[in-house]
């Protein structure tokens, strides 16, 4: 019963953000805003830079978790009400950056909110998490079908379902097991009171190698989310009937039904090979899903696309669950919310904007009269990513010891 109340969670966390977040570049095109996606997205990077740790600090130090990630939700479906009725970038833009303000901070809470209340009950969150999150992605991809199939990929209708979601999870968030922050001690230093004592987690040589690679890693992210759907309706001339182009969102999806079955694996790639060669292949993965979008087309090049979708899977997952695994246990309890909001400031946050922002510059500058040339655009992002992996190889030192 504890891990079907966790699934739940998990299940509307990344249902609200599927029901927009992969068909909202498609939305902001029909609405004359194509050459500002990348700005617009990356709010949530700048959120995330900001609030994860911030939130984190309240939940370790002040308010239960639990509570703090119903409170966070229900001022998101606000938000994401008031975002349905903005027709200028300027409202639109407003609504998204306060809503990403509130929801990307509860990505980390959400996973701090499980391994709590596993913990408390015994759980291994090794082996039991892993299984509970991948129903967050079966969320996603439930979202992005009933989106597409009902033909609100350039609706507002998008943005009111996820308002609705994010009411129900709000209101859910209220009825788990308690959560209660590990209060600072009488007499402890004000950095203490704070929670900003996670900070001296960074002197180790280790952690902080790991922060800076996520931030670099981060970069390469969102940029599918952001710009997948706007380049699949590219070929909307060529390709007309493609399931491709009519059913983007359902093409998409490949990608999230791959990120379910990955991580059912992590357990098993992460015990054996440890979590800097599970990075290194994250990163070798990140160079094929940019490489393949390059070669591929919704006709001859149909296959390039749907491997591309495939290795989504283990790109996003490898880094992401196994890096959250990885601060989990390598962090003290104390710490433990402020270390997960440290990381999704580093990949969600920092590298996001980067990300975004980057991303928006190079295809504007490969944009001519409307038209991109997007497999050169997608070529420089897998360029990237193979530099970062070469990097990592050689500068992040970790030995992997399989009795862990």
């Amino acid at each position: 019963m504890l891990k079907l109340r966790l699934t739940i969670t998990q299940f509307l966390q990344f249902f609200i953000w599927g029901c927009w977040l992969i068909s909202f570049g498609n939305y902001m095109f029909s609405m004359g805003m194509g050459d500002k996606i990348g700005t617009l997205f990356a709010t949530a990077g700048i959120a995330s830079f900001i609030m994860p740790t911030i939130v984190g600090i309240i939940a370790d130090r002040w308010i239960n978790s639990e509570r703090l990630l119903g409170i966070l939700h229900l001022l998101g479906a606000g938000c994401l009400l008031a975002a349905s009725k903005a027709t200028e970038f300027n409202s639109l833009y407003l609504c998204m950056f306060l809503n990403a303000m509130v929801f990307m901070p509860t990505i980390g809470l959400s996973y701090s909110v499980c391994y709590k209340i596993m913990n408390s009950y015994g759980l291994d969150t090794i082996k039991d998490f892993p299984p509970i999150r991948s129903w967050g992605t079966v969320g996603f991809i439930v979202a992005m079908w009933i989106v597409n199939l009902a033909g609100w990929g350039t609706s507002p209708n998008q943005l009111l379902f996820a308002s609705a979601s994010a009411l129900a999870l709000g209101i859910y968030a209220f009825t788990l097991p308690p959560s209660p922050p590990i209060r600072a001690q009488k007499g402890s230093s004000l950095m203490s009171v704070l929670g900003l004592d996670a900070l001296v987690l960074l002197k180790e040589k280790q952690m902080a190698l790991f922060i800076f690679f996520a931030v670099l890693l981060g970069v390469c992210l969102q940029i599918t989310n952001s710009y997948g759907s706007t380049f699949l309706g590219s070929f909307s001339g060529a390709y007309p009937d493609s399931f491709a182009v009519k059913y983007n969102n359902i093409f998409m999806s490949i990608s999230q039904i791959s990120e379910a079955l990955f991580i059912l694996a992590i357990p098993f790639f992460l015990r054996k090979f440890g979590i800097k060669t599970v990075m290194l292949m994250s990163l070798g993965a990140w160079v094929l899903r940019f490489g393949l979008f390059g070669i591929g087309n919704p006709g001859s090049g149909m296959v390039w696309l749907t491997l591309s979708m495939i290795i989504y899977g283990m790109a996003f997952d490898f880094f992401n669950i196994s890096g959250s695994l990885y601060i989990e246990k390598s962090t003290p309890s104390k710490y433990e919310a402020s270390a997960q909001g440290m990381l999704m400031m580093a990949t969600n946050g920092l590298g996001a904007i980067i990300g975004n922002l980057g991303a928006e510059k190079i295809i504007n500058m490969h944009t001519t009269d409307g038209v991109t040339d997007w497999p050169t655009c997608w070529f420089i992002f897998a360029g990237y990513a193979l530099v970062i992996g070469i990097l990592f190889a050689v500068f992040f030192k970790y030995k992997h010891e399989k009795a862990e």
